[in-house]
């Protein structure tokens, strides 16, 4: 059973699927992501055409787009800042996530900042990623 989410932010288990996340754009290791994902409806919203994925469908187009888009980057590595806007009602949990994004593409060397906004509910004893969306707030090459 998760540990009880203290009241200003989410705790480990919260934090768990968005790590796999991160780990999975950064390695494209689809193993990571078992788990990660609510197995009922789920929206994510990308910066990236078709913009929203729903549902199991959308999420293996997702996977399908972001194994490609990820393997085109080369040492991509991120930071997470501190979680903000943490709220919990029942076994439903939102926050946002400011991320710090560095890595290699076409041969240039990039700095992205931005952040997630996740919607987590409590399945089967694990917290899972319901919905997410994504946005740059800044980008150098």
């Amino acid at each position: 059973m998760p540990e009880p989410a203290g009241p200003s932010g989410p705790d480990t288990a919260m934090m768990a699927g968005p790590e796999a996340l991160a780990r999975f754009l950064e390695t494209a290791d689809e193993g990571v992501l078992e788990g990660v994902f609510s197995t009922g409806d789920l929206v994510i919203l990308e910066n990236f055409p078709p913009h929203v994925f729903t549902g199991q469908d959308g999420l293996a187009r997702w996977r399908g787009l972001m194994a490609r888009h990820v393997g085109a980057v080369g040492d991509l590595r991120h930071r997470f800042g501190p979680p903000q806007d943490f709220g919990r009602t029942g076994d439903t949990v939102y926050f946002s996530l400011p991320t710090r994004w560095t890595g290699v593409r076409d041969g240039k060397a990039f700095d992205e900042h931005g952040g997630w906004s996740f919607v987590l509910m409590l399945e089967d004893g694990l917290w899972r990623i319901r919905a997410y969306g994504w946005s740059v707030v800044s980008f150098e090459q």
